[in-house]
């Protein structure tokens, strides 16, 4: 029974390094994912709601705030068409020859894509947070391991004065 402690220091050396590993790969992802996102988001061009000074030296909409301003400005024009897909219709089905049909349709594509790009980004803010917590749970882990390790019968003890 006396070296239970050991045992369970042990198994919170495991549980630390299995948490530091984790976390390493959860923070490389976040980094790898949200410059792919970026990287995505720079291939479209898109400028809106970039000011004319900033797109012209080249400036995108590439970051978490910018799509999701942008995603609105475009939520903004849509709706000011039609409210709603099913207004916009009319009880008809669509027609790809209809302009303003079609520009609707190509308005809530638009504006999806900008969405999802805002919540890809948010999302890999929390894989980010997710990973810095495991390193600091690791590292609790760990270091509750060698003080239980310490404390165990039959371990030398370093002795403070």
């Amino acid at each position: 029974m006396a070296h239970i402690s050991r045992y369970v220091a042990i198994i919170l050396f495991v549980l630390a390094i299995v948490s530091l590993v984790l976390g390493i790969v959860f923070i490389q992802q976040s980094i790898a994912k949200s410059e792919m996102v970026k990287g995505l988001a720079h291939t479209e061009r898109v400028t809106l709601g970039i000011p004319e000074d900033q797109a012209a030296k080249g400036e995108m909409v590439d970051s978490y705030e910018e799509m999701l301003a942008a995603g609105n400005i475009i939520r903004t024009h849509r709706q000011n068409m039609a409210m709603t897909y099913s207004e916009l219709l009319g009880g008809q089905k669509f027609d790809p020859t209809n302009p303003k049909q079609l520009s609707y349709a190509q308005a809530i594509n638009l504006e999806n894509y900008l969405y999802l790009g805002s919540l890809s980004f948010g999302l890999t803010q929390v894989i980010l947070a997710v990973g810095v917590f495991m390193i600091i749970t690791g590292i609790a882990f760990g270091a509750t391991g060698v003080v239980l390790f310490g404390l165990a019968p039959g371990t030398s003890r370093v002795v403070w004065k």
